[in-house]
């Protein structure tokens, strides 16, 4: 490809370019798809090549340099290329025999879960599907088959599937198995193999490509400059194939248990992940203000996802997703392009009846109470921590309250946010009405008053978030969002307002628009321009930091504010990340669901430290990191 070939060796793609090929391949396999796979196969048997080369030249060394030596024939430059040639052969051999964790959890078996396993079997025999080895369940809100493989890029493959205990929860049979299916979907027949064979190879070179960037010397550098060169490569000419999987394991999944009932699915994970994120987990930990001790989250969680989400709340987030466009940065297509592409009409879901928690048998509950107990004994150290930070909350809530009578507008709002922390159903809206009267077009108090209002005062909040707007503030993309919510949400005794409805979604036009310039100025000028180091307050900084200790994989982050020029007056934030052990695709989603929902006051943009930025850039350029665990 010409494209490819016009590369300068050992250069690293970057992200233009990156995309570039990611859309070369889209068309190469839109005009043909057969010439297409060929051309994926060759390039993953060039770095096959490369491997097999450069091992057959090691061992040709070794068999040459070895009787010389033995036959007395003595040289420093023999000794040199000998070295040489072991460094080259480790390497070769590592990348023969990558080696993979198992996924995490606690294995099941038909013994246990006899139903899950028959639902397995009916969807594999459907399918004409390769056998599951291992099924583990975890804590994650998600399903996924794993094809590891065996042998690194000697092949072979071992088939893991992993299902969280939290969507079988959310979701009632039917759909839980549309979700199984869409799984299982991605081993299916001759294309399914293909596709899983250069998804393991990909699997191999990302972790080749990890595990070689420490390493120093002729040999590591140059198979490094090799990596450079085929990996990023590798992977926007198969993004194509990955891609039109995940359509392909859709429409498997609408074969086998109905279009409607797979779009309802999507939708229904999608709405109940955010839910997730944006509500339960934070009441969650708000209970270590009345416990030291961990309480498990399981069960409380199943009682949650047994009830509806929040009208209004539903809406937003559905959305939210659907405005989400299909990009380089996930193979998975976005909400909207899945659910169309199985015709279906994205549109809020009618809830799961019940959950599919049967299909474990009758050993649900001790399962809801393992992983109760592990979720305590892992996150022990962090809701102690957690605990004494709400009791700082607690002395700082009692000191404002104590002076209210001369309070200002933003330390009623901060009183008011104080006691949502302690309490998520705390009573607050006398302090923003108050905060109301000392000024009356106060952002920060309008904003908040807007959800203490009563579900059925669409006026009221319609008339608040009028204010917001007017004000001129950084918070009209958020009423814009929140009117449309309203007013898409039905309500007994109202009739839909047209005109309302078209007035907000000619705001939020406006809005976005604006939100997009600002969003390109944060993401997509130089990392490292515009910085200054954060401006967060002493209780803003101990707050984000509780949230970073709840992070598991995190090590260390920074924190820089951004100066933006569409909102000058916006406080932005850049947030580096120091993930170790993770693949590429994990931090990518973990920096999505940070940047929704850390508590900072103002957008932010999750990086961690990795090809671009790199640790070194981050160390140099940051500032001092704002948390180490």
């Amino acid at each position: 490809m010409a494209a490819e070939n016009n590369q300068e060796w050992g250069k690293p793609v970057d992200q233009a370019d990156f995309v570039h090929l990611v859309r070369m391949s889209e068309h190469a396999s839109a005009d043909n798809s057969r010439a297409y796979r060929r051309s994926v196969a060759a390039f993953a048997a060039l770095g096959y090549a490369w491997v097999l080369g450069c091992l057959g030249l090691a061992a040709g060394i070794v068999l040459w340099v070895v009787p010389q030596l033995l036959q007395g024939r003595f040289r420093f430059a023999m000794v040199w290329l000998l070295l040489g040639a072991a460094g080259l052969l480790w390497v070769s051999l590592r990348a023969l025999w990558v080696r993979f964790d198992a996924p995490e959890g606690v294995e099941i078996t038909a013994l246990e879960a006899p139903e899950l396993f028959e639902a397995l079997e009916r969807i594999r025999r459907k399918i004409k599907g390769p056998p599951i080895h291992k099924v583990t369940l975890n804590d994650e809100f998600n399903a996924s088959i794993q094809q590891l493989p065996k042998y690194g890029l000697l092949g072979g493959a071992v088939n893991h599937l992993s299902i969280g205990l939290p969507l079988l929860m959310a979701l009632d049979r039917p759909r839980f198995l549309a979700v199984l299916a869409h799984e299982y979907g991605h081993l299916r027949g001759d294309h399914g193999r293909f596709a899983a064979w250069i998804y393991r190879t990909r699997l191999s070179w990302m972790r080749l490509n990890h595990s070689l960037a420490d390493d120093e010397g002729p040999v590591a550098a140059a198979t490094q400059a090799f990596m450079r060169w085929y990996f990023p490569r590798f992977s926007a000419k198969t993004f194509a194939l990955a891609r039109q999987d995940e359509y392909e394991a859709d429409r498997i999944a609408g074969k086998l248990l109905g279009r409607d009932v797979t779009a309802a699915a999507l939708a229904e994970i999608e709405i109940r992940g955010a839910a997730l994120q944006a509500e339960f987990w934070g009441h969650h930990w708000c209970g270590a203000a009345g416990n030291p001790l961990p309480v498990g989250p399981y069960r409380s969680m199943r009682r949650y996802l047994a009830e509806a989400p929040d009208a209004a709340f539903a809406n937003d987030a559905l959305r939210q997703a659907l405005k989400r466009l299909s990009s380089v940065d996930d193979t998975h297509p976005g909400l909207r392009d899945r659910i169309e592409a199985l015709d279906a009409t994205p549109t809020l879901p009618d809830w799961s009846h019940g959950n599919a928690l049967t299909l474990l048998g009758d050993g649900a509950k001790r399962w809801v109470k393992h992983f109760d107990k592990q979720w305590c004994r892992d996150n022990a150290t962090e809701w102690k921590q957690h605990h004494a930070w709400l009791e700082r909350v607690r002395t700082r809530a009692e000191a404002l309250s104590a002076s209210i009578a001369q309070s200002s507008a933003a330390e009623l709002v901060e009183l008011a946010r104080l006691k949502r922390h302690l309490d998520p159903r705390a009573d607050v809206r006398a302090l923003y009405e108050l905060a109301l009267e000392r000024s009356a077009e106060y952002p920060p108090a309008l904003c908040g008053l807007v959800p203490c209002l009563p579900e059925d005062d669409r006026e009221g909040k319609l008339l608040l978030l009028h204010r917001v707007w007017e004000a001129g503030s950084n918070d009209r993309y958020w009423a814009a969002r929140t009117a449309l919510a309203e007013l898409e949400t039905p309500r007994m005794g109202r009739d839909h307002d047209a005109a309302a409805f078209k007035q907000w979604r000619k705001r939020l036009e406006r809005a976005q628009e604006s939100e997009e310039r600002a969003w390109e100025e944060l993401s997509g000028t130089s990392f490292f321009s515009q910085i200054a180091r954060n401006d967060l307050s002493p209780f803003e900084l101990a707050e984000l930091q509780s949230e970073l200790a709840r992070c598991a994989p995190l090590t260390r982050c920074w924190l820089v504010r951004k100066n933006l020029r569409e909102h000058p007056q916006r406080r932005a934030y850049l947030v580096f990340l120091e993930l170790p052990g993770m693949d590429d695709e994990s931090r990518y989603h973990l920096c999505r669901a940070l940047e929704r929902n850390l508590s900072l006051p103002g957008p932010a943009l999750a990086l961690w430290a990795g090809e671009s930025p790199t640790l070194k850039e981050i160390q140099r350029y940051a500032f001092d990191p704002i948390y180490t665990r």
